[in-house]
């Protein structure tokens, strides 16, 4: 026994050396993405933004559009990227013609050398207050589904919408979760739609702004994924020992609280902003960095919330770039994990974490913020099999 532990110490000790090089021996985090958004002036071109993606492992990514350029520029990689529609957009895709065109225009040229999964009609209709844009969404999202069938590329496309968290009426604790009554005759089309095509209900969570508001009574651990006491739901005494799961758990409820199940729940968009207004409790350098550090460790672990621990949660970080023509307070300007010099906004520190097995997860970022050099293929190649003979050896010597 004391020779197995000294082995897997060993092995331990080894496979930390291994990722502090950045290798990149993972090849992906098959459930995390990150949102690639482009309200500023200075951003790198599509083509260095790739670059960026590759270089550190990020496979799949948002756009709040069908911008060309990155389509264009995405094509023949691995990227797997959902695009999005423009509220604006939704009352002419009521119209079936409408939404055939569109789809023609700005969907079927690309495919399928630019791996298109997603379509997002519309970022938070629900939200949004415009009662006619509200009822156009559902005939949008049908209209978009049947006219990727009628064109013969839908089959790996899925549709849907984001959701804020405002929808809910009540998420505390989750199992109390449920819509807002004045939207619950076109949640339950949406439901119903998402259900028939098997397309996820997709959530922008922001534990950030439940804190800003309410410092001196929400712990900051607590939203931050750090170590804390956390809550137990009494209904159904789950233990959340952050917000974020609670949050999607709310949702969990709230749609089955309208008769629905197995609809699976994705987080959209979270993140935490690095710089704030004086009245932005919260919005540091520091903080921004534990949350997303925190995030990805559990999205390296593949980790489900409380209530589907054995369902992965899918969550897309916000967002790549600061931008600098976003408007409202300073936080806006200032979620992003990277400069638009492709610098790191700050340390995440990813490459510590890497710690579960190899054939299911991955590293997506490095752990520097500053940028270095990967190490040549001949070498990844050569500590690929040195880890795997010293594995394999632990292993053999243990039975």
């Amino acid at each position: 026994m004391t020779t197995f532990i000294r082995r897997i110490g060993l092995s331990y000790i080894f496979l930390t050396f291994f990722l502090s090089l950045g290798i990149g021996f993972f090849e992906c985090v098959a459930s995390f993405g990150i949102n690639y958004g482009q309200v500023a002036n200075n951003l790198p071109p599509p083509e260095k933004v790739l670059e960026l993606f590759s270089y550190f492992k990020i496979t799949k990514t948002r756009i709040y559009d069908t911008n060309p350029e990155i389509l264009n520029a995405f094509a023949n990689s691995n990227i797997e990227v959902i695009v999005t529609i423009e509220n604006g957009m939704l009352s002419q895709l009521s119209d079936p013609q409408q939404a055939l065109q569109w789809v023609s225009d700005h969907i079927k040229p690309y495919l399928p050398d630019t791996k298109i999964t997603g379509i997002q009609v519309g970022n938070e209709i629900f939200s949004d207050g415009d009662i006619s844009l509200i009822q156009s969404l559902v005939p949008a999202l049908v209209n978009i589904h049947n006219a990727l069938a009628q064109l013969g590329i839908g089959s790996n496309i899925q549709v849907s919408t984001p959701c804020s968290l405002s929808v809910l009426e009540q998420s505390y604790p989750p199992s109390a979760g449920s819509f807002k009554s004045e939207i619950s005759d076109i949640m339950h089309q949406f439901l119903d739609f998402l259900s028939s095509t098997k397309a996820p209900f997709w959530i922008n969570a922001y534990p950030y702004f439940a804190y800003k508001d309410a410092p001196n009574e929400i712990s900051l651990d607590y939203v931050l994924f750090n170590p804390s006491v956390g809550m137990v739901d009494p209904n159904t005494k789950l233990h959340y020992d952050n917000m974020l799961y609670a949050q999607v758990d709310a949702v969990i409820f709230a749609i089955a609280n309208m008769g629905f199940n197995g609809i699976e729940v994705r987080v959209s968009e979270t993140g935490w902003p690095s710089k704030g207004d004086s009245d932005e409790a919260g919005a540091t350098m520091q903080n921004a960095a534990t949350y997303n550090k925190n995030l990805l460790r559990r999205q390296i672990a593949n980790e489900g919330t409380p209530l589907r621990p054995r369902m992965r949660l899918e969550a897309y970080l916000f967002a790549l770039f600061n931008e600098d023509m976003k408007p409202g307070p300073t936080s806006e300007r200032n979620y992003g994990l990277f400069e638009p010099d492709e610098s790191m906004t700050y340390n995440v520190g990813l490459s510590a974490f890497a710690t579960t097995s190899a054939s299911s997860t991955s590293i997506s970022l490095t752990s520097s913020a500053t940028n270095t050099k990967a190490a040549p293929k001949g070498y990844q190649t050569l500590f690929y099999w040195i880890l795997l003979y010293v594995l394999t050896s632990t292993l053999r010597g243990s039975l």
